[in-house]
Order: structure tokens, then sequence, then C-alpha cells
């Protein structure tokens, strides 16, 4: 028996907190009954269904790297009409949701499962995200010392942001930024606040996974689906922890 917000997550319908927000709402029934209070424990032999629709029973969990292209965004319902990284996957993925997200012009790594416990994991794990950043803005030691330390901006505090300097340029520099928890917009607001104008973002890695030769749109199986060696990965050092240092030209620019 498992509490019927964890059953509709394991089955990749959505994540546990939004399943018991749809439950409140009185879009989930049981064996023909509408319910009202996530407090409830089911078994296999209890018909679920969410809006109508029967839910498959939890699949095994599995999870994904994609490649996400700038221009779309990450939401299975747009109010505006935007395309949407779900809308490009193939049917035969079913249904899946991201972890964490990445906003319209951003790119990179993201990862997507089946599984709303995989994607409560990852998401409250400490483990570094590493994004290349293309600024306008001299970058300053000051500055970044500043973000090593954590700061509060406008009301909202962010936790330590590690910056090295990638590629320094006339006009642009890249950066590669470390982050360990993922607010709306962190990088920009913060970098903002600072003085840069972001024009390019993407994520490398999350955790132990990378984006590699993975091409804009394409993904792939992540072999190592396992969220305790993802949490490993918390304590180990990682390249966002060196000094600060100025690098020859980067991959890209």
């Amino acid at each position: 028996m498992n509490r019927i917000a964890k059953v509709i997550a394991a089955a990749g319908v959505c994540s546990r907190r939004d399943a018991e927000a749809l439950i409140v709402a009185g879009r989930v029934s049981v064996d023909g009954k509408v319910i009202a209070s996530p407090a409830l424990n089911v078994s296999g032999a209890n018909v679920i269904k969410v809006d109508g629709k029967k839910i498959s029973a939890a699949a095994r969990p599995v999870l994904y790297a994609y490649n996400k292209p700038a221009g779309i965004v990450v939401s299975h319902k747009d109010e505006r009409g935007r395309p949407s990284v779900f809308d490009k996957l193939p049917a035969e993925y079913g249904r899946l949701i991201s972890i964490g997200r990445l906003d319209l012009n951003s790119e990179g790594l993201l990862l997507l499962t089946n599984s709303g416990e995989v994607q409560r994991a990852f998401e409250t794990s400490d483990v570094p995200r590493v994004y290349r950043v293309r600024v306008r803005g001299l970058a300053k030691q000051s500055v970044f010392d500043k973000l090593a330390a954590g700061c509060v901006i406008e009301g909202v505090r962010y936790k330590p942001i590690e910056v090295e300097v990638e590629k320094a340029g006339a006009t642009n520099s890249w950066f590669r930024v470390v982050l360990r928890e993922g607010k709306n917009r962190e990088i920009r607001r913060v970098l903002g606040h600072f003085g840069f104008e972001v024009s390019r973002l993407i994520r490398v890695s999350y955790g132990d996974i990378e984006l590699g030769d993975l091409k804009p749109g394409e993904i792939r199986i992540v072999e190592k689906a396992n969220v305790s060696e993802q949490k490993r990965a918390e304590r180990r050092p990682h390249a966002g922890q060196r000094a600060l240092r100025h690098r020859s030209p980067a991959r890209r620019s």
C-alpha cells in the first residue's frame, strides 16, 4: 500500500506535490469515486484515474538527457502557445517530466524522467549544475568573490555561485558558472545585478551527467540513472572549486 500521490507520481503523471494539488482540485478518482484528500493509501487492485484517464502501473524509472535548443519552453502547457520540449519528443517516450527547468532562451542539458520520485530526488540534491555563459561586462575578481560567498538580491538569498573565466574578449566573455540550486532565472538575475548582460546560457552538466556530444534536440537514456550516485557527487571536488583563472580560448565563442 502506498499514498495515492506517490503512486500517481511514480506513474510519471506529475510530481508528488502536483499530484496532491490534482487531488484537492477533485481531478482524481479511485474505483469510480472522486477523492478530495491525498491522505489515502491505495494498492495495485485500485483503479485510479486522473481527469478521467486511467493511469498505468508504475513503469521502471528511466532517466534521459536531452539537449534543449533555445526558443522552446519546458512546460506541458504554455498559456502563450509557445513550442514545448515535450511537443518535440517522439510519442514512444511516453509522458516525461523535467528535473528542474531551463528558461525559453537557455539551452543545453535538461534531465527528463518518467518518475516523480526520481525528479524529487534530483531536485532536492545539492549536486553541482555547470553552465557556460556568454556575457557582456568587465570581469572583476571582487564580484566573483561576492558570488562565491552567497548574496541577497532584491530580498532573495542565493547560495554561493562559483564563476571562472573561460575566455575574455573585448566585446564578449565566456564564464563557467557552477550552481548548487536552481532558482528561477538565477544566473541571469544574479549576473545582471552585477552589470553582466547574458547573451547565451548553456547547461553542460548536472552532477556527473554531462551534455557531451548530444546535438540540439537529441535525447539519450542515461545508463546510470542512480540517484544515490548523484548524491555522492555532492561531496566530490569539481572544476568550479578551483581558484578563478583565465583559460585559453574556449571551445565555442
